[in-house]
């Protein structure tokens, strides 16, 4: 591990990329908490997490992001704690989140693009992750 770099496990990395992912564009929406939620509530890997540690975990990541460098620090830690095969599942997670507001703002799509490579996931991963995010957020009437 590179010197400097905070030790996360692999939970707690996937929170970090999905707080620093929502909180890209200035804000945390209510939709983008209640993303964070369902996907730690939802995904397997998350099976045996404390979900009351949620608010400390994420308050952690919002006091790295703040320090000098702060969101390649948390790339560094994320990558450093994420095992291979769980590119693809923390990139999901990630693109639930940022897709929750409806609304994808041009920093939010630069982040994506940094964990992406910085997770080494495919094109073609990344692509019918995003493509599937789009649809689970679709509504009825045709908006999503």
């Amino acid at each position: 591990m590179a010197e400097g770099v905070v030790s996360l496990t692999s939970q707690e990395a996937v929170i970090y990329l999905m707080v620093m992912t929502s909180a890209s564009d200035g804000s945390i929406t209510d939709g983008e908490l209640r993303t964070i939620g369902r996907v730690v509530r939802s995904f397997p890997m998350f099976s045996d997490a404390d979900e009351q540690a949620l608010v400390e975990t994420s308050e952690a990541c919002g006091k790295l992001m703040a320090s000098d460098g702060g969101l390649h620090k948390v790339l560094e830690a994320a990558a450093a704690a994420l095992p291979s095969h769980l590119g693809e599942t923390a990139y999901a997670a990630v693109v639930d989140v940022v897709t929750a507001d409806e609304n994808l703002d041009p920093t939010e799509i630069r982040v994506l693009e940094l964990i992406r490579n910085i997770l080494k996931v495919p094109d073609d991963g990344a692509q019918a992750i995003e493509h599937a995010a789009r649809a689970r957020h679709m509504t009825v009437d045709g908006v999503g």
